[in-house]
This record gives C-alpha cells, sequence and structure tokens, in this order.
C-alpha cells in the first residue's frame, strides 16, 4: 500500500481571500521499501527526513511538498504499472528510486531497463525534471549480472537527460549499524546519512522544478 504521506517545507503566504500566494513545488518520490520507510517509524521514512533537512536549512527558497509514493516490495515493472496514476497533473518534478528489488529477485536486467526507460520516457515527455536515484547489484549475483545491471541508471539517465544519483545506498548498504536487522534496509541513523548525501542533488531538482513552475 502506498504510504500516502504529503509533507511541506514551508508555508506559502495567505492572502485575504484565503488563497495560497505561492503553491508549494510538489515532488513525487516513487520507489519501493527505500522510500516506503518499510519497518520504521513513520518519522523517519526518507521522504520525512528529505522534507525535514530542506524546511530546517531554509535550503529551497520556496515552499516544497514531498510526496510519499513508495511501495515496499515493487519492482521497476510495478513501478512503471503505476506511474500515471501516481505521478498527477499537479506534480513538479519526480525522485524515481526503483531496481533494489530487481537485483534482489535476480530478475533480468534487461527487463529492469526496459521499464525504467519507459517510466524515465513518460516522465520527461510530459516536461517533468527527474532525479533517478541509482542502485548496484548485490556481488553474490555474480560479475555478469552486475555488468548488465549497474549501467541501466548511469546509461538511461544520459540517455534522456535527468538527474541522476549514482547509488541511493551510497554510505548505508553493507554498514550493519546503519541498517535494520534484515541488513538491506536502512535504520534511522541510515536513512539520515542517505538524505545528506542526496540532498545536493534534490536541491537541483528543485532548482528544474521551480524554473519550470515560473516558466508556466
Amino acid at each position: 500500500m502506498v504510504a500516502g504521506a504529503v509533507l511541506l517545507a514551508g508555508v506559502g503566504t495567505t492572502g485575504a481571500a484565503g488563497q495560497t500566494a505561492a503553491a508549494p513545488l510538489r515532488i513525487v518520490a516513487l520507489g519501493d521499501s527505500l522510500v516506503a520507510g518499510y519497518g520504521l517509524p513513520p518519522g523517519d521514512a526518507f521522504p520525512v527526513r528529505l522534507q525535514k533537512a530542506l524546511a530546517g536549512g531554509g535550503r529551497t527558497g520556496r515552499p516544497v511538498e514531498i510526496v510519499n509514493a513508495g511501495v515496499s516490495g515493487d519492482t521497476a515493472t510495478d513501478g512503471l504499472s503505476r506511474l500515471d496514476w501516481a505521478i498527477g497533473d499537479d506534480v513538479d518534478g519526480v525522485i524515481v528510486e526503483l531496481g533494489a528489488n530487481d537485483a534482489l529477485r535476480g530478475i533480468d536486467p534487461a527487463v529492469t531497463r526496459k521499464a525504467l526507460d519507459e517510466v524515465l520516457k513518460r516522465l520527461t515527455a510530459r516536461g517533468l525534471p527527474v532525479l533517478l536515484a541509482g542502485m548496484l547489484a548485490p556481488p553474490n549475483l555474480g560479475p555478469a549480472y552486475k555488468a548488465a545491471f549497474d549501467p541501466i541508471f548511469p546509461e538511461l539517465a544520459a540517455a534522456h537527460g535527468t538527474l541522476l544519483y549514482p547509488f541511493f545506498l551510497d554510505g548505508v548498504a553493507a554498514e550493519r549499524g546503519l541498517n535494520q536487522p534484515d541488513g538491506m534496509h536502512p535504520n534511522g541513523k541510515g536513512v539520515g546519512v542517505i538524505v545528506e548525501r542526496i540532498l545536493p542533488k534534490v536541491e537541483e531538482l528543485i532548482a528544474l522544478a521551480a524554473a519550470r513552475r515560473d516558466r508556466s
């Protein structure tokens, strides 16, 4: 089930007519359990922690909403199947975090590539700025699988002209103190590391989303 939390990184000013002067930029995080916050208290889910980091430093210069569209267990193909209803007409930008479950299940990398390619194709066709969060195959799947899987993300980002964060779990993967007992899902401290490292790329995404909004 989608963890549909919507959080505000600041609030717009309200005029006499009760209308928000500056509607918040709406950024959707489309992903799997790493976005949904599997095994974590609600306040430690990635979108919530990202929201707090953005708001805490006053880093965006304008109101921003982060929408949690993470579904635990989703593959890239699952994400594609719900793309159109998860990313509505009111969205200004998208963080795409999919592929971890594909690698864990040993899904043919060609299938993962095809699904992510279609996700990016549809989003960029709508003129939406996208930040693609990359994933790396576990070493136990062997060098051949890794050689086919790992390049998917940088190659698709380059092909579609999207932003890229090379590895969503950078600094967290295989670090016992930063993961839950299953060794796969980050704990609260691990989520904090992810947010800290991905934040500059998210700020780039927000800047692109703001420019797009201002042109419309």
